[in-house]
């Protein structure tokens, strides 16, 4: 770790404390505002909408003007959009508040390259615990999201003002952190395009394909799960403090282990971690169908938060070796859309499918995708074994 990285770490962690409190408040305050009960994570899904929609803008504006100039732009993006969500939910306003979110988008779509920021600011062979150790840095909004939340939804008259004004400040605090941070200058458009295949011949590979699957339904699955927590243990009659605590702790499952996943990439590989992953998702699904106490949501989501890491570090580790170094730019951002495409499905998903079928048909829907990625790196690994003699 040098102070380029520890710096991103903490950015990291800025990005994931905006992120939780988006997850803890929006589909509560949709729930609020909005027409129609099955609306209520239209907030959370116009997010990840607005990130899906700016992968392309996000991956064009690295390329020409570089990580920071791109990453600054994303948190002046965030500063707005805070203020613009906190206008909406102030006057009530379901689709401005659903628009403000669309918008906070592009800064989602921009710090989810902050991993892949985190291997170019370390040696070679150090990359796979750059990476980790930068998701690590989201301990910090593991712990400043919920609290965050709850000390600030009373802070107006009108519930929850007060925590999107808070996100206004926490993307000022990481645009003042990410100025002290040198990254590699900009790879020049003609240089990056010297010898850099075209991007359908670089995601038709194998290892590309097992990347893109893990990272979108490894994060979809997660997705779908939490966004739906707040409002399925509002639906249990359980506190939102309860809520808060489970997401605290679902959050600290996600980022804790990034302080060893890159050494046990290193030790063991991508692939049987991200298998570990999947194993650990179907715990989550088990416990989360065994009842709706307390305890059940707390332990099913810290499972689902570890199972999360291990599927998206290992995940972020294979698809550094599907592309060269003047690929980056749009490799990077068709992983980021595939991730952000699934997170819309599952956010709409998870809104519909909680408060008109309930908790448990949500879980016993979440079976079909983690089969499928579990089906997928069996492919993957089948297909490199058999290739090894060959190589031989």
């Amino acid at each position: 770790m040098n102070r380029n990285l520890w710096l991103l770490a903490i950015c990291q962690g800025l990005f994931l404390t905006n992120n939780v409190t988006f997850i803890a408040i929006n589909g509560l305050v949709g729930l609020a505002l909005a027409p129609l009960g099955w609306m209520a994570t239209m907030p959370v899904m116009g997010y990840v909408v607005g990130g899906a929609l700016s992968t392309a803008v996000v991956a064009r504006t690295q390329q020409r003007f570089g990580r920071k100039a791109s990453f600054q732009a994303g948190l002046a993006v965030a500063l707005l959009s805070a203020l613009l969500c906190a206008y909406a939910a102030f006057t009530r306003n379901f689709w401005l508040l659903c628009f403000a979110t669309v918008v906070a988008g592009y800064y989602n779509a921009n710090a989810n390259l902050y991993r892949f920021a985190a291997a170019e600011l370390a040696a070679p062979e150090a990359r796979e615990k750059a990476v980790s150790l930068v998701m690590a840095g989201g301990l910090l909004g593991a712990v400043t999201g919920p609290n965050l939340a709850a000390r600030t939804r009373e802070l107006s008259d009108v519930p929850f003002v007060g925590a999107y004004l808070s996100l206004a400040a926490v993307a000022l605090l990481a645009m003042v952190l990410l100025s002290f941070i040198h990254f590699a200058p900009p790879v020049m458009r003609e240089a990056a395009a010297t010898g850099a295949r075209p991007l359908r011949q670089i995601m038709k590979q194998p290892v590309f394909i097992v990347a893109a699957a893990a990272g979108a339904l490894g994060y979809g699955v997660m997705n779908l799960l939490m966004a739906a927590t707040p409002i399925a243990m509002q639906q249990c009659s359980l506190p939102f403090s309860d809520a808060a605590w489970v997401l605290q702790w679902h959050v600290i499952g996600m980022f804790a282990p990034g302080f060893f996943t890159g050494h046990l990439i290193k030790r063991f590989g991508a692939l049987p971690i991200m298998g570990v992953g999947v194993a650990l998702n179907l715990a989550c699904i088990i416990v989360a169908l065994s009842g709706v106490e307390f305890h059940q949501f707390l332990v099913a989501l810290f499972l689902l938060g570890v199972g999360w890491n291990f599927l998206f570090t290992g995940s972020t580790t294979l698809s550094l070796s599907a592309y060269g170094p003047g690929e980056r730019d749009r490799a990077q951002g068709a992983l980021n859309f595939f991730v952000f495409a699934t997170l819309a499905v599952s956010s709409f998903a998870s809104g519909v499918l909680v408060t008109t079928r309930g908790w448990a048909l949500l879980n016993y829907g979440s079976l079909v995708p983690v089969a499928a990625l579990g089906a997928a790196l069996l492919w993957l690994w089948l297909r490199l074994k058999s290739a090894r003699p060959a190589t031989a």
